[in-house]
């Protein structure tokens, strides 16, 4: 499957990027998931975002999150694919980029997540180990996972 990769600070999105990768997380975070919460945290000016294409259409997206804004480590969130790849292998080519940008923007340091709880055997499959109980967040059951790159 041939995809675009952009990573860019927010300051760097272009508005049809910033526009594609709201609309995106609403789509699935509001509408598909029924869940009502306010997606603009103002965490986002603070974050790297990495954006997938596949053929022109933004498919993948996840922002890339400093220490100290949503955890005291690293984090990766708002990790969503579209409905058109999910089974096609682009979410764990979606995480593993956010990964690895991670790595290369804040070096071989923990990264913590927040993951939904349903998705927690995908992201044991790139590393991830939970930490933590379970906890409701915008009524849907989540957990925290740390990835530590000396386990590796």
């Amino acid at each position: 499957m041939d995809t675009v990769q952009v990573f860019k600070h927010f300051n760097e999105l272009t508005p049809t990027e910033l526009y594609e990768m709201l609309r995106l997380r609403s789509e699935i975070f509001v509408v598909e998931q029924n869940c009502i919460f306010l997606d603009m945290d103002n965490k986002d000016q603070k974050c790297h975002h990495l954006l997938l294409y596949k053929d022109d259409q933004l498919v993948a997206y996840a922002r890339v999150v400093p220490a100290g804004i949503s955890y005291p480590e690293a984090s990766i969130g708002r990790i969503v694919t579209g409905s058109t790849v999910r089974g096609t292998g682009m979410g764990k080519i979606l995480v593993q980029a956010a990964i690895d940008a991670c790595f290369n923007l804040y070096g071989n340091q923990t990264i913590r997540i927040g993951a939904q709880l349903y998705a927690k055997k995908f992201y044991e499959g790139l590393g991830f180990v939970e930490e933590g109980e379970i906890y409701d967040e915008d009524g849907i059951d989540h957990v925290e996972m740390i990835l530590d790159p000396a386990a590796k």
